[in-house]
């Protein structure tokens, strides 16, 4: 896998670094409250893990599924709901932990579906963050990484469900996925 990738943006050292901000940083922020962490799968479990590591408070977790890359490498625009929460979130402070926030879909489609349940809070974390990729408003509120506009794989991040542990963020070659 590694001759797939073009270069390392973000290593083991990178991302564990981020991680311990991030989750120390919400740690500090919802120590009184009992969040519920939304992982967004599959890409976001790695990530989800290894920030939770690092919040020393009490909290709840729970996944969500959405898509709307169908395997591809561009958002198809179609933001699919394919598992939904088990846990009531009526009157909960929420925080969705994404691998990377890119055209802004899915995010937007999560953030509308928790408000009609009448949450308390809502607050995202990213690893990933790909401002230029934005074709809807959608905000982060912890950011681990700006990204270019460029194809990333790795730590959760996939193409066509492979990559996702290569333990490093790296740019896949535009030869593995063009003409596919």
């Amino acid at each position: 896998m590694d001759n797939d990738i073009e270069r390392v943006l973000y290593s083991v050292q990178d991302i564990q670094e981020a991680c311990k901000r991030l989750g120390t940083q919400m740690a500090e922020e919802y120590k009184d409250k009992n969040p519920l962490i939304v992982g967004v799968l599959k890409g976001a479990a790695l990530f989800m893990t290894d920030v939770i590591r690092q919040m020393d408070i009490s909290a709840e977790l729970d996944f969500i599924d959405v898509s709307s890359y169908h395997g591809g490498t561009e958002s198809s625009g179609e933001v699919k709901l394919e598992h939904d929460l088990s846990i009531d979130v009526a009157g909960r402070d929420i925080i969705i932990v994404e691998d990377i926030i890119d055209s802004g879909r899915s995010l937007k489609f999560m953030l509308d579906l928790l408000k009609e349940r009448h949450v308390n809070s809502i607050k995202v974390c990213t690893l990933l963050d790909k401002p230029s990729g934005r074709v809807v408003e959608a905000k982060a509120d912890y950011v681990g990484f700006i990204v270019p506009n460029e194809f990333v794989v790795g730590y959760g991040l996939d193409y066509r469900n492979q990559y996702r542990n290569l333990p490093y963020v790296g740019v896949l070659k535009p030869a593995i996925y063009e003409n596919k």
